[in-house]
């Protein structure tokens, strides 16, 4: 990870410095009109295109709101949102372009771009909301084709604030993101990404991602706050010919009705050589920390160091599978999580915002974290250090029952092909940690607090080869002398 970070260092120089001695050039000479009323796309279009076939400089947008619909950026060319700018997206669904390149809409697009930014301590705004209910009247008309899957088009037919694809040097700084219609901002492809200081308000409607990473190299993403109603830090790979790699998160915070720090869904070339410092998960419905490789992908060289995860559904999944693979076996090793604090609450953790997590199937005692392999690909060399997690405790066997016995764990079922999500087992035969096909997992410095007694023990280990568990603490109310461990077809390093 040494060698990540210094080359990381070498990308930030370089990305500090897109277009920072460039020329400005307002936007209202173009004859843009900051009303929020008059529809500027063609305006703002001819003003980077301008910009960018004449060296590049920074496009201002001084303070006002600027609607338009889908725009481009170009080479060289930052948009500059100085404090009180907004630029407002349509709620107009026409004013935005599908990409036949993505076969995604978006209000900013870049394809094959060098050194762009937009920064500044302005908003961008997609009104989204409004954009998609507007889409939803439109699909009922019959004027667009679009199948209403749940009563919503697809994520593909509604506009995202950014999407930039196979872009080189890009920085995205200081600025607000709110309110699109579908994810928020995609990062495809591209090489040398700084997203930096931004803020993002993204919870207005459904499919609301924070931030989607795919299969990009050279990433740094740093003190960012992200409220979501979907995935926060959303890492993906969408190709089997590609993979995202060399990545540093750090001194961030954010909130979602799903995932905090996921990998996935889609994992069809895989996750190398992360490093996540210092994260703050919170009111989180999902899990804090999710690594899943279900499409054939490998996640290998992976550091997680500070999470502090509070009112969070679940603390850590672990898990591969085989959905989308195409007979490529996915890999996960080389996974090291430290100094964690986390406290998982009794009741629904986002419960009272605007775009909730649906109600799980029951019934479902408090899931324990979980690292669940498939026996055709364990999960392998995982670290856990330094941990601390506070749960509810109180699972009751006459509301769900999983024993641990050879009949109750061999009855769990494998789910190969499934969604991954900590709850797609329903009820685990442990309170704290539950491990399935995995291959020397260390456990070391860790207090498993439940503040209820629970029927099940702490730890079960299924087809678990080569566990260390180190300077253990298991408090639990009403335990003295309940067996914490249980260790099935597993072996355990002395």
């Amino acid at each position: 990870m040494r060698t990540i970070t210094k080359s990381l260092l070498c990308v930030l120089c370089t990305l500090l410095s897109v277009t920072a001695n460039a020329g400005d050039y307002r936007v209202t000479d173009f004859g843009a009109k900051a009303d929020g009323i008059t529809l500027n796309t063609n305006i703002i279009q001819h003003a980077i295109d301008h910009v960018s076939s004449h060296g590049g400089g920074n496009l201002v947008f001084t303070p006002g709101r600027y609607l338009t619909g889908t725009i481009y950026l170009k080479s060289d060319v930052t948009l500059m949102l100085e404090n009180g700018a907004e630029l407002l997206g349509s709620t107009n669904p026409w004013d935005y372009d599908k990409s036949p390149v993505v076969n995604w809409q978006s209000l900013i697009f870049a394809f094959g771009q060098k050194n762009i930014a937009i920064r500044g301590k302005g908003t961008i705004n997609g009104q989204g909301a409004q954009t998609a209910y507007n889409q939803v009247d439109i699909i009922n008309r019959g004027l667009y084709d679009d199948a209403l899957r749940n009563g919503r088009p697809y994520e593909g037919n509604r506009p995202q604030n950014i999407y930039f694809r196979e872009c080189d040097n890009v920085v995205v700084e200081g600025i607000t993101l709110r309110d699109p219609a579908s994810w928020n901002q995609t990062y495809d492809q591209c090489r040398n990404l700084l997203v930096e200081g931004i803020t993002v308000d993204s919870k207005s409607y459904w499919n609301n991602d924070g931030i989607d990473v795919v299969d990009c190299d050279g990433v740094v993403i740093r003190h960012c706050t992200i409220d979501a109603a979907d995935d926060v830090f959303c890492f993906k790979s969408h190709s089997a010919d590609h993979i995202c790699q060399n990545v540093v998160v750090e001194d961030c915070v954010g909130r979602s009705s799903a995932n905090g720090l996921k990998f996935g869904t889609v994992s069809r070339g895989g996750f190398r050589n992360f490093k996540v410092k210092n994260l703050t998960i919170y009111n989180t419905y999902r899990s804090a920390i999710t690594f899943a490789t279900v499409d054939g992908g490998i996640i290998d060289n992976i550091e997680v160091d500070g999470v502090r995860s509070i009112n969070t559904g679940n603390v850590i999944f672990l898990r591969t599978g085989e959905r989308w693979n195409k007979g490529k076996r996915p890999s996960m090793s080389n996974i090291t999580i430290r100094n964690v604090y986390a406290e998982i609450p009794s009741f629904k953790p986002d419960a009272g915002y605007s775009y909730e997590g649906p109600v799980e199937d029951m019934p479902r005692n408090i899931s324990p974290a979980s690292i669940v392999g498939i026996p055709t690909c364990k999960i392998k060399n995982v670290t856990l250090q330094n941990i601390e997690i506070v749960t509810p405790g109180g699972g009751n066997p006459l509301f769900a029952y999983r024993g641990t016995t050879a009949k109750d764990l061999d009855s769990i079922p494998e789910m190969i092909k499934s969604y991954p999500e900590f709850s797609q087992f329903k009820e685990l035969p442990a309170w704290g940690f539950y491990l399935r096909h995995a291959e020397n997992v260390t456990f070391d410095n860790i207090i498993f607090r439940a503040l209820k007694h629970d029927y099940r023990p702490a730890i079960v280990a299924d087809d678990v080869k080569g566990l260390t568990l180190k300077d253990m603490q298991y408090i639990e109310p009403d335990s003295k002398g309940k067996v914490q461990e249980v260790l099935y077809h597993s072996t355990r390093n002395k």
